[in-house]
């Protein structure tokens, strides 16, 4: 036992701790109310439609919560919520959208932005592979974007681009 105890000691000054508070001050930093416009196509092909969306964040040391709701056409309104959760560099979690259904997320965070791998929960525009990425973008803006495939050319397509702001001082 006193063994184990002296290398976890030992062991210590080698962790990333720096990296570590870096995660966690980035993660802080997209706590809060959000709101803003932006672009969603129903389908690659299909129509571009203008949204505005409000988001709430939540975030601890190593989790990030999102819960927003997006509005088109003064038709329908939709939900959407994700969790993202570090571990050292890595980020994994769950996105849950206008389906209902609980897709994977995974990947790294480059500078302001944390570039994760969807792995869908059903087939969406014909594969279960997509990326998001949540860009913070400034003091206080954020960007959420998905970018999926086109099944004809296999050509990227930005398929949900949402340009978000924290409310001004005067609007608080």
């Amino acid at each position: 036992m006193r063994m184990v105890l002296i290398a976890t000691l030992l062991l210590l000054p080698c962790l990333p701790v720096g990296s570590l508070a870096s995660e966690v001050g980035f993660l802080q930093s997209l706590a809060g109310d959000w709101s803003g416009t932006g672009r969603v196509l129903t389908r690659i092909g299909g129509t571009n439609l203008k949204v505005s969306c409000t988001l709430r964040s939540d975030a601890s040391a190593s989790t990030v919560s999102m819960n927003g709701k997006c509005r088109g056409l003064a038709v329908f309104t939709r939900s959407f919520s994700a969790t993202v959760k570090a571990a050292g560099e890595h980020y994994t979690g769950n996105y849950v959208g206008p389906s209902g259904l609980p897709s994977k997320l995974a990947g790294s965070r480059k500078g302001a932005a944390l570039n994760l791998r969807v792995t869908w929960a059903r087939l969406v525009n014909g594969d279960r592979d997509a990326v998001l990425m949540i860009e913070k973008v400034g003091q206080n803006r954020l960007r959420l974007q998905t970018v999926d495939q086109d099944p004809a050319s296999g050509q990227p397509v930005v398929t949900s681009r949402i340009d978000l702001q924290r409310p001004s001082t005067t609007e608080r």
